[in-house]
């Protein structure tokens, strides 16, 4: 068993490809996923009965792994006559949008916990002096809560993010050819296993290694007044 540089040449479109697919699902994922998660680590933050069903939501979607959620999305919610007969057929007969949900509720749950956490973590003194300067908590939140969080939650979102593009593989479970499926299609023609999964998981350190660089900067553009020992 060997590396073919050749065989690696010839199947690089075939991953490219795969690789445009992993992006396809993850972008809209990561934004949908915090657009659901910021109103959710703002209801755990409250008491009573929206706090508690924000808590269940957060333990709910961490603990039940990415794929069977995928499998749930996408073969499950079909057998429903309230999807397989309406309109919702349309959206959940297209295994994108089914990737779209599934990972989506995964990431929101993870990133509302970690949004919670950040947003905890900003001082109560900030809190009272904006209000003393007349601030609305619109505007609280806005420029100065979620800002500020923003800098205590990078390391651990830069966690998630590089689990998610990870994740993404499971999307292959639901017919969508990404980078790991790519991978194995060309380990079916060719019968060799090692050079595509090895490429690939070039192309997947690649990938990450270019996150922890942007997280890296913007780590240092957000705490740049921080003194440095």
């Amino acid at each position: 068993m060997h590396y073919d540089p050749i065989l690696a040449w010839q199947s690089m479109p075939d991953l490219l490809a795969g690789t445009a697919t992993t992006f396809a699902v993850l972008l809209p994922v990561l934004v949908l996923g915090l657009m659901l998660a910021l109103p959710i680590a703002l209801a755990r933050l409250e008491t009573g009965p929206r706090a508690k069903a924000a808590a269940g939501y957060i333990a709910f979607f961490r603990g039940v792994p990415s794929l069977v959620l995928l499998y749930l999305v996408y073969s499950g919610l079909p057998q429903l006559s309230i999807v397989r007969d309406t309109f919702l057929w349309t959206f959940f007969s297209n295994a994108y949008f089914c990737a779209w949900v599934g990972l989506t509720l995964t990431h929101s749950g993870y990133m509302a916990e970690i949004i919670r956490g950040g947003l905890a973590a900003v001082p109560t003194g900030v809190i009272e002096a904006s209000t003393a300067l007349g601030l609305t908590p619109r505007q609280t939140l806005f420029r100065l809560r979620l800002p500020m969080a923003a800098r205590y939650v990078l390391k651990a979102y830069q966690n998630e993010l590089l689990i998610m593009v990870k994740s993404t593989s499971a999307v292959s479970a639901i017919t969508l050819v990404d980078l790991t499926a790519a991978a194995n299609t060309v380990f079916d023609y060719t019968y060799d296993p090692f050079t595509p999964l090895v490429t690939a998981a070039a192309i997947y350190w690649c990938i990450v290694n270019l996150m922890r660089t942007g997280f890296t900067l913007a780590d240092r553009k957000l705490n740049r007044h921080l003194a440095r020992t």
